[in-house]
C-alpha cells in the first residue's frame, strides 16, 4: 500500500471512529461522568492506570473504584487517610489491587498538596524537556516519591528502561487532544505535535500490517517508528490516528 492509499485509510477511519459514540465502549467514558478538571483528571488516570484487558472489564472496575471514592475523586483524594484507607473496600482489577489502589491515591494527594496536581506536573517537565519520553520519566519520579509498595511500580510505565508507555500515553492523548468531537477533553497545554501514540497489540499489529512498523518488539523504540510514521500523515495530531489503527484492529478485523 502506497502513502497515499494508507493515508486515505487512516483518514477514513478516524473520521469514523473519533465520534462520541466511541466512547460508550472505551474506558475514556469515566472522566467524563465529571466536569471539574481535577475530578476529570484524577479519574482518567486511575481509569488509564488499570486499561489493561478486557475492555468490558475495565470500565465497570473503574466504575467501582470511582464508587469507593463516593464519585468525589478529588476530594477523596485530598482527605485520604491511614483510617480511611482501613475501611476501603476490598478492590481487583486483575494483578492490581487494594495495596496499588491505596498508593495511587496516596501519591496523587502528594501531587496535588506538594506539585500543583497532576496538569502542573505533566506541564512543567514538558517545558523542561519539550519531549514526552522524558515527560514520562518526570512524572514516575514523582509518582513515587511517597513510601510505596514494590508490587506498584509495575503498574506505571518506566519508559526509562524501554516501556512502551501505553497507559500513559493514552492519558496524555485523552487531556491533552481536543479537536472539538467530544471525544478528548483538550485541558493540559502539551501540544498535539509532540504526543506520542498509545501502542498496544491492536495498534502495533495493525501498524505492522500497514508497514508502519519494523521492529518485532512493542516497545518505546516502537512507539517512537510508528508516531514517526504517522506524522508524514499529520504532523500537527499525529496520535489522532489512534481511532484508527484501534478501529482497524478491534471493529473491523483489519
Amino acid at each position: 500500500m502506497n502513502f497515499e492509499l494508507i493515508k486515505d485509510l487512516l483518514d477514513e477511519k478516524y473520521r469514523q471512529y473519533n465520534t462520541p459514540e466511541f466512547i460508550k465502549s472505551d474506558p475514556i467514558q469515566i472522566p467524563h461522568t465529571f466536569t471539574a478538571r481535577e475530578d476529570i483528571e484524577i479519574s482518567g488516570f486511575l481509569a488509564a492506570t488499570i486499561a489493561w484487558g478486557n475492555r468490558k472489564m475495565i470500565v465497570n472496575n473503574a466504575h467501582k473504584m470511582m464508587d469507593i471514592m463516593g464519585n468525589r475523586p478529588y476530594d477523596f483524594v485530598m482527605n485520604f487517610s491511614a483510617d480511611i484507607a482501613a475501611d476501603m473496600p476490598p478492590f481487583v482489577h486483575r494483578t492490581f489491587q487494594n495495596a496499588d489502589f491505596q498508593y495511587c491515591v496516596a501519591s496523587l494527594q502528594n501531587i496535588y498538596r506538594n506539585h500543583g496536581g497532576l496538569k502542573n506536573v505533566f506541564e512543567s517537565a514538558f517545558r523542561k524537556h519539550g519531549n514526552i519520553r522524558e515527560t514520562l520519566i518526570d512524572f514516575r519520579k514523582i509518582f513515587f516519591e511517597c513510601n510505596y509498595p514494590l508490587r506498584t511500580t509495575k503498574h506505571i510505565a518506566d519508559v526509562q528502561k524501554g516501556a512502551a508507555g501505553k497507559r500513559l500515553n493514552m492519558y496524555l492523548m485523552w487531556m491533552c487532544r481536543n479537536d472539538k468531537r467530544g471525544v478528548h477533553f483538550g485541558i493540559w497545554d502539551i501540544p498535539t505535535s509532540a504526543l506520542m501514540l498509545p501502542l498496544d497489540t491492536h495498534t502495533a499489529s495493525t501498524g505492522r500490517k500497514l508497514g508502519l512498523i519494523t521492529r518485532k518488539q512493542n516497545d518505546w523504540k516502537t512507539v517512537e517508528e510508528i508516531t514517526a510514521a504517522l506524522r508524514e500523515f499529520d504532523a500537527n495530531d499525529p496520535v489522532k490516528y489512534d481511532f484508527a489503527l484501534f478501529g482497524l484492529g478491534i471493529f473491523d478485523k483489519f
